[in-house]
């Protein structure tokens, strides 16, 4: 790892699912970027990789470290399927399954921040019960992260619950606790609140990774670079000013509908990168900050 440059990562599912995780390695180093976000949604395909034998974590590591790129952070989705509010007493029990098992991959692959989904209730209707129960659930989970020494991380989501760093602070300062920070998403906290500048100053102290993301009003996910609302530039030039160094992450998704060649994936994640960061450099990461190169 070049400590000289900031990290700059791909969410895995920027690249198509048909391609093997070797094939994901290789597009993403291809296209200059220092690590993957890893997926746990609620799918079950991709819950189930929280059940893989010792033999398979090691396997993936091993071909990460073969292709010379990480697994550094994971996007822990699964409990808006399984959130730790839900009234439903076996769904509940599944979020604090989940948790445990993720927290256990985490330490297994390396894996630095576990970026944790801000709903107490997706698919209920919230109320303060759902809200208690978050936060029982997020004091569970912050006591097994710190014996891993696991980061978890809030990310700023797409509903109002946690949509700006002010809502994920009221958590934060709940918890007081050094292993529990928050993720913002640009596109997110964009549509929460209408100085997302303000916000990024306020967790200045708490902000462990950034989603670099589009968005445009009521549309959260994909939004092509460019065709969204968000002011990358101020939001970055803020980013410089209260001077954070944390990793970056492109937040983007393939088209599965259709077929891929290796070539067109790198073309398409090396395009968004240089995208984000010409907008970083106008916004003042310049210089040996940020690597700018071909690779």
């Amino acid at each position: 790892m070049n400590l000289k440059k900031i990290p700059f990562g791909i969410y895995e599912k920027a690249l198509p699912n048909a391609f093997s995780w070797e094939e994901k390695f290789i597009a993403a180093k291809e296209a200059g970027f220092d690590y993957i976000e890893i997926s746990i949604d609620e799918s079950d395909e991709r819950l189930e990789r929280l059940d893989w034998s010792q033999e398979e974590r090691n396997n993936l590591r091993n071909l990460a470290s073969k292709h010379d790129i990480r697994i550094s952070s994971m996007c822990l989705s699964g409990h808006r399927r399984f959130p730790f509010g839900s009234r439903d007493i076996p769904t509940k029990n599944n979020a604090y399954e989940i948790m445990e098992k993720a927290i256990q991959f985490a330490l297994d692959l390396d894996i630095r921040i576990i970026q944790l989904a801000g709903y107490d209730v997706y698919y209920e209707k919230a109320d303060n019960e759902t809200k208690q129960r978050f936060i029982e659930g997020l004091k569970q989970s912050v006591e097994w992260a710190s014996r891993a020494s696991v980061m978890l991380a809030i990310e700023i989501m797409d509903t109002e619950f946690i949509g700006t760093i002010t809502r994920a602070k009221e958590y934060i300062d709940l918890i007081n606790s050094p292993w529990l920070k928050v993720y913002p998403d640009l596109g997110n906290l964009s549509r929460w609140t209408s100085n997302p500048s303000d916000e990024l100053q306020l967790g200045k102290k708490h902000i462990v990774a950034i989603h670099i993301k589009d968005t445009k009003p009521g549309i959260f996910k994909c939004v092509p670079f460019g065709e969204g609302t968000v002011d990358f530039v101020k939001l970055f030039n803020t980013l410089k000013h209260i001077s954070y160094k944390g990793p970056f992450l492109i937040e983007m998704w393939a088209d599965n509908n259709k077929e891929y060649t290796i070539e067109e994936a790198i073309q398409e994640i090396k395009e968004a990168r240089y995208w984000a960061l010409d907008k970083m450099n106008q916004g003042g990461f310049h210089g040996e900050n940020v690597y700018y190169g071909q690779n």
